[in-house]
């Protein structure tokens, strides 16, 4: 197998009291470089980041797609990218289970589906895993892509990520991928992953209402991009 440079880019808002702890168990004889994006974190976010071995980038501009964004173009040498939570519900150590796919020219795009994984119980609220369900049904009968979840442990080719010329900053981000992907052909292929309960306060999932407003974003971005040229 042709040598490539594989890079974790993890967003992080706040997570002083789990990034150091994903930094470190992302596996260094897979991955070349971990780096974390500081998406304005008003803790120590980044100083514990910088200890436990990541690079860390700045992206002021508060939003999950923003934070994802800035990572991709920091990443310039990148071959493959993969992308993954700060807060201890991913697992690091199942980087290699999300990777396998696209190093064997099994897919393009993988997503780590929690759905079809193991969960710890309160990891995901019902209106979280309702929400997921929605979008992922929405999402298969407008661009034909047969997921069960919407989940940000995914992996890419940075060049197929490029392709897409990624345009939401905030929660539609996952989606807005999934779509482009599917109508441009990408083999999008789903592996199961742990998910645990994350460690600090949820910005999303935590609370009905950043779940509604989450879910309203993703819809929408569905919408959007399905019947976009």
């Amino acid at each position: 197998m042709v040598a490539v440079r594989i890079v974790a880019v993890i967003p992080a808002l706040n997570e002083e009291g789990s990034i150091g702890r994903v930094v470190s168990a992302v596996p260094r004889d897979l991955v070349a470089e971990v780096i974390v994006v500081n998406n304005g974190s008003t803790d120590r976010t980044a100083e514990v980041a910088a200890t436990a071995g990541g690079r860390v980038v700045t992206e002021p501009r508060r939003g999950y797609g923003a934070a994802c964004k800035a990572g991709l173009d920091s990443a310039s040498d990148a071959d493959i990218l993969v992308y993954l939570d700060g807060d201890a519900s991913d697992q690091p150590e199942e980087v290699a289970s999300v990777l396998r796919p696209l190093l064997w020219g099994e897919a393009d795009l993988v997503i780590g589906s929690r759905l079809l994984g193991r969960r710890e119980a309160g990891a995901m609220p019902p209106h979280a895993v309702m929400g997921n369900w929605l979008t992922a049904r929405l999402v298969r009968c407008l661009v034909g892509a047969r997921i069960t979840d919407l989940g940000s442990f995914r992996a890419i080719r940075r060049a197929d990520l490029v392709a897409l010329d990624m345009r939401e900053r905030t929660y539609g981000w996952p989606v807005e991928m999934i779509v482009k992907a599917a109508k441009r052909g990408y083999r999008i292929h789903e592996v199961p992953v742990t998910h645990r309960r994350r460690i600090g306060t949820s910005k999303v999932a935590g609370t009905l209402l950043g779940s509604l407003k989450a879910a309203y974003c993703m819809l929408f971005t569905t919408f959007r991009y399905a019947f976009r040229d």
